[in-house]
């Protein structure tokens, strides 16, 4: 029983050792994001549209998610940084990382899970089949739609929520 359970931890903390790696790679693009011009003025948008279109292309020459996860999760963090005030912690791009590998990330209430989840929605965005938020109501699927929304639409991406009309 004991060898299982750390058989479990050190799987986990290999896994941690993993997303701090990574995590590693988006902090060292922060001051190269931080140069994309002020959200404010109209160049500033196109610098942030460009970078998006950038990674598409990049994408369509034989690039893959992960290959350009880095730079595309450190635009979201600076994005978000400059339209919502809000930076993603450490912690929370681990846990965008972990959903973008199509694992559970367990979140605590008031951890940032609603901000957590930009970068891996626009990481996947990027591949033009649309990435899918679901919300346990209505009232979260408007709030996180027009909460998050600046974020997306200053790097070129649409937002949209399903509502119930009654």
């Amino acid at each position: 029983m004991f060898k299982f359970l750390g058989k479990i931890l050190d799987s986990n903390e290999k896994e941690i050792t993993r997303l701090r790696s990574i995590v590693a790679q988006i902090n060292e693009k922060d001051g190269e994001m931080r140069k994309i011009k002020e959200s404010s003025q109209p160049a500033g948008r196109q610098g942030f549209t460009r970078k998006t279109a950038e990674f598409k292309e990049r994408l369509a020459h034989g690039a893959t998610l992960d290959d350009i996860l880095p730079d595309a999760f450190a635009l979201v963090r600076e994005a978000a940084h400059r339209t919502i005030g809000e930076r993603h912690f450490d912690v929370q791009l681990m846990a965008a990382v972990t959903l973008h590998h199509g694992k559970i990330a367990e979140q605590k209430t008031g951890e940032g899970k609603t901000l957590s989840a930009t970068p891996a929605l626009y990481l996947n965005a990027l591949t033009g089949r649309g990435a899918h938020l679901v919300t346990v109501n209505d009232y979260l699927a408007r709030r996180d739609a027009g909460w998050m929304g600046p974020i997306y639409h200053l790097l070129g991406l649409s937002v949209g929520a399903n509502i119930c009309v009654r």
